[in-house]
């Protein structure tokens, strides 16, 4: 989940808490050109207050002018295209070729409503996921907790929209030194929570990128702590190897995503003797990405940050589509 996204339910949920009608949309389906990815979220109020985006404002206004004037979604969730004519197209100002179909859903601050969104804010808050499910045809709605996440679902036929949120993408940095900087600095840009961890107080304070969580505690606490889950990339970039191996421990049994750590050849071949001689199992250390980061010959401090990035971004986007070619499986077989 994008942060854009999360601070949209987030709103709808102090929206509803203070008793304000509002509307929550979404991407569930795009052909050709589109701004936004399927699962982007956009929420309004009766106001005209907006938050988020489902297409980098080419349809927001039109969608805010049709719910407020009650022609949209005005007491049940509807379905609903953008871009199926080319005289809309070219209104619209959408991109060449470009359909957006969305889901839009009149929210009411009804107890039931309430409950529902706050859990929702209360489970990212957490960094964990949940499975939302809307059914236009019966005008319900519903949540379960779950432990992965899942491609949206959108069921034409049957009018049912499942939605899997979870926490941002986050990046856990172990160690507090000059690629840290650089590499938390590209993962801001990427939309990536970036935490930094590292015992030594002194380099803390010492790292000046804003927006940055600082913990200062040792890693294996902080890893269980606060990246112990599938939305987390975990890399230990000290060279100590009382602190990286301390914090890897406790990474590799974790569930995040991606685990790497800095060093060369020899020196990755010496931490996984070390790892395996800590009662760690060779299905753990195979998860271990060492030496980190893409094969650019990346030398200095920037360019092994890039190096660092796109090898996690790589992992994230397979892990993606793989997620996408197993829910297409088992709807062709379910069929």
């Amino acid at each position: 989940m994008q942060a854009v996204d999360n601070e949209v339910l987030n709103q709808v949920a102090h929206w509803l808490r203070e008793e304000r009608r509002c509307w929550l949309a979404t991407v569930v389906q795009t052909w050709g050109s589109s701004p936004r990815p399927v699962g982007s979220l956009l929420a309004c109020d009766a106001d005209g207050h907006i938050v988020g985006s489902l297409s980098g404002g080419c349809v927001e206004d039109d969608l805010l002018e049709k719910l407020t004037a009650g022609e949209l979604a005005r007491d049940h969730a509807q379905f609903f295209q953008y871009g199926i004519t080319a005289e809309e197209t070219e209104k619209l100002g959408l991109p060449c070729g470009g359909h957006l179909y969305i889901v839009v859903e009149p929210l009411h601050s009804t107890p039931d409503y309430r409950a529902h969104f706050d859990h929702l804010a209360q489970r990212l808050a957490r960094r964990r996921t949940v499975e939302r499910s809307v059914d236009l045809a019966r005008g319900t709605f519903s949540y379960t907790d779950v432990e992965q996440h899942a491609p949206l679902s959108w069921d034409e036929g049957a009018q049912v929209l499942k939605h899997t949120y979870g926490p941002r993408h986050q990046l856990f940095i172990i160690g507090a030194g000059m690629v840290s900087k650089y590499l938390a600095e590209l993962a801001q840009m990427l939309d990536y929570e970036v935490s930094v961890c590292d015992p030594r107080e002194q380099l803390l304070e010492d790292f000046a990128v804003p927006g940055t969580r600082l913990v200062n505690d040792m890693p294996d606490d902080a890893v269980r702590a606060h990246a112990n889950d599938p939305s987390s990339a975990i890399v230990a970039l000290t060279h100590d190897p009382r602190i990286d191996d301390m914090g890897l421990m406790e990474a590799l049994k974790s569930d995040a995503f991606y685990i790497g750590a800095m060093g060369s050849t020899r020196t990755s071949a010496s931490r996984r003797e070390r790892l395996a001689a800590l009662d760690l199992s060779d299905a753990e250390i195979a998860r271990l990405h060492a030496p980190i980061g893409l094969p650019i010959g990346s030398k200095t401090p920037p360019e092994i940050a890039i190096a660092v990035i796109g090898e996690i971004t790589a992992v994230r986007k397979r892990r993606v589509a793989a997620a996408r070619e197993a829910l297409r499986a088992a709807e062709t077989s379910a069929g």
